[in-house]
């Protein structure tokens, strides 16, 4: 068995690329993550074959990833060859990750006298390995792939597992390795890569995934407890030196959600997104999935079915206590699409009798379709008469106030964070779903469907609806259910 050389030895010989010695670039919690990652051995063989390292932008972590892959294509001794990919977020990540390689071994003679650089392509000189950096779309459906080392450069860009699963580790290999670098991703919700990592790696304890290596760094969790222990959330987030203005100038400069994001590490909104976070956050502070029937409390639900070949079909139930609005719980079908929508609605009428309802509310959506089907199994089902927009304007109201409070589920708060204004409409983002934010926020809006949403409510509706919109909705004279004339 061949010996292995240390990472940060042959970092050692090496100079950055403005002609500093590497390891005085290389600060002390990224010479452990070097060490512990690469250098980790069991049998002559890498613990780890798995590693995500998350921490705010500017902060190293594609410079990390190609350094990784340099020592992976020339240091480590590997009898099957040293096939090593770099997979970007896209063509932009790809130019910059291949320029900084191909910069390293310009200013190293040591590294020019092994390695040949091509287009997109640096290959050793003796033909036993190569290092290609692409975008992740020019490898996408590829399957089969066998190789010693590949790198996925800010995973937050990949909305599903397709192009993990086809680069998959070749099990022949027990020195073959995934390292996944990224900060927070705008889809943060169950089915997305980086989420699932993400919350795999908090939650795993030691044994449950022996060879997968968690290193995060974001404003509100930290693997590393020096970091954890630091004041502040950009202190957490970034433990690299930075200029001394340079996150001040971010927080003026960006939007809230993009500073979270970018130099937080924290899930953000896209551009134009109609929630806030911190409200949409503190609405879920209680960190339920589902509340169990409650004796005399007065239930309302809302529908927002689907043919079943791509949305979701949601139910959502809420009831009111004391000035606030509960959120019971947002269900959908039970399994991704594509699915047979009466098997939806059994599911739906089952959780409505538990909790005592004989009739639900939704769009016209499916003409009679569904209607007919809730009928026929005991379910009144009664036709919303308002857009979703006014259902999300209301949630907004209710959310900002404080007097709503929302089920801890990821999926629902990652749609309503997407939500956003298009065409003086508010709706997801092209390409996304809103599935059980549409739900809840209609559970919401049922729940005010009565007298007990007051003349105060109805005024602060009014301004908020006559500011975006440019007329009132409302007549503040009206004497019955303010939806009445809506």
């Amino acid at each position: 068995m061949k010996k292995q050389t240390n990472p940060l030895k042959f970092f050692s010989l090496l100079k950055w690329i403005d002609g500093r010695p590497l390891m005085e670039v290389i600060e002390p919690y990224r010479q452990k993550i070097f060490t512990e990652t690469l250098f980790t051995l069991e049998a002559g063989n890498p613990r780890y074959n798995l590693a995500l390292t998350g921490r705010a932008k500017k902060n190293w972590k594609s410079a990390d990833l190609v350094l990784a892959a340099l020592y992976r294509l020339l240091i480590w001794e590997s009898p099957l060859g040293h096939q090593c990919y770099i997979l970007a977020n896209d063509e932009g990540q790809a130019n910059d990750d291949l320029t900084l390689a191909k910069s390293l071994i310009k200013v190293n003679p040591i590294l020019q006298s092994r390695l040949s650089i091509k287009v997109k392509t640096i290959e050793r000189k003796d033909g036993e390995g190569f290092l290609q950096i692409l975008p992740a779309g020019d490898v996408s459906g590829s399957h089969g792939k066998t190789y010693l080392f590949c790198g996925f450069d800010e995973l937050h860009g990949h909305r599903d597992w397709g192009l993990l699963e086809a680069m998959q580790l070749d099990p022949h290999r027990p020195d073959a390795m995934i390292w996944i670098t990224s900060y927070a991703s705008l889809y943060n919700y169950p089915g997305i890569p980086l989420y699932d990592l993400t919350l795999q790696g908090k939650e795993g304890k030691e044994g449950k995934d022996p060879r997968f290596y968690f290193n995060w760094h974001a404003g509100d969790f930290c693997t590393d407890p020096e970091y954890q222990a630091k004041a502040t959330p950009e202190e957490r987030a970034n433990p690299s030196t930075l200029p001394g203005d340079y996150l001040d100038q971010q927080r003026k400069r960006l939007p809230s959600h993009k500073y979270r994001r970018l130099h937080l590490n924290l899930p953000g909104s896209p551009e134009g997104a109609y929630l806030s976070p911190e409200r949409v956050e503190e609405a879920t502070r209680e960190k339920y999935k589902r509340l169990p029937y409650k004796d005399g409390a007065c239930y309302q639900a809302f529908v927002d079915m689907s043919g079943g070949s791509g949305d979701d079909a949601t139910l959502s139930i809420a009831h009111r206590d004391e000035g606030r609005v509960i959120v019971d719980g947002v269900w959908n079908q039970g399994h991704r699409p594509p699915f047979d929508p009466r098997k939806a609605i059994d599911l739906f009428t089952s959780i409505l009798k538990e909790y005592r309802l004989s009739q639900v509310t939704g769009d016209r959506y499916a003409g009679e379709t569904f209607r007919v089907d809730f009928q026929s199994r005991g379910i009144a089902y009664q036709v919303c008469s308002v857009p979703k927009s006014s259902l999300y304007e209301v949630l907004e109201v209710e959310l900002n106030s404080g007097r709503v409070s929302l089920p801890d589920e990821a999926q629902l708060i990652q749609q309503l964070l997407l939500l956003v204004i298009r065409a003086g409409k508010i709706d997801h983002p092209a390409g996304e779903h809103d599935d059980m934010a549409n739900a809840a926020a209609g559970a919401v809006y049922l729940c005010h469907g009565g007298v007990s949403f007051n003349i105060e409510d109805l005024h602060e509706l009014d301004s908020l609806v006559t500011t975006r919109w440019g007329s009132p909705f409302f007549r503040h004279e009206h004497e019955g259910s303010p939806w009445d004339d809506m």
